[in-house]
């Protein structure tokens, strides 16, 4: 479950006027990333999942709805030895569970150009509620762009390694999720 969260950006239209029906991902648009302190809050890991996909679905009443799924194994920190770890069943465990999943149940629009996003987030076959809120960029009603922070605890997914104490606290999630309408 999300610990808290922020939103990123700014808006130049809020989400209202946007076209009803199926949008999708477009992954060269966005970006998933994570960073967490390690090394006793000495040091940060950062890194970037370099495969994702989403759609949604926008209905005539307004609700929105969709989907994000990340393949675990894209990871990239840009150190090698580092993402064959984060692969490993002490963390992403990638063998047995090549994808993340956030299903977003409801994304309810504040009129001033964010939302709140709230659905279910499942990780290692684990799944937990998750809220947040992102901010949202239009162009037009053809396309818009989500950006926002989530702060997630590893461990209620079931990622609880920590040789010698060195990764205690929260993983950040930022998120600039570029959608288009098709």
């Amino acid at each position: 479950m999300a610990k808290h969260s922020t939103a990123s950006g700014r808006s130049s239209s809020p989400l209202t006027g946007l076209s009803t029906g199926h949008w999708i991902l477009d992954a060269a648009g966005s970006s998933v990333g994570i960073r967490h302190k390690s090394m006793w809050g000495l040091a940060t890991i950062k890194g970037l999942f370099t495969r994702i996909s989403g759609e949604g679905e926008i209905g005539t009443d307004g609700a929105a709805h969709g989907t994000l799924t990340i393949d675990a194994a894209s990871i990239n920190s840009k150190q090698a030895k580092l993402d064959t770890h984060l692969r490993s069943a002490d963390f992403f465990d990638v063998d047995r569970h090549p994808t993340f999943t956030f299903a977003a149940t409801e994304v309810v629009p504040d009129g001033a150009g964010a939302a709140k996003v709230s659905g279910s987030l499942t990780v290692l076959g684990k799944t937990r509620t998750l809220s947040f809120t992102a901010h949202a960029t239009a162009s037009g009603a053809d396309e818009v762009t989500l950006s926002g922070e989530v702060v997630i605890d590893r461990a209620d997914f079931g990622m609880t390694w920590n040789k010698a104490g060195m990764m205690k606290g929260l993983t950040t999630v930022a998120l600039t999720l570029r959608f288009t309408h098709r």
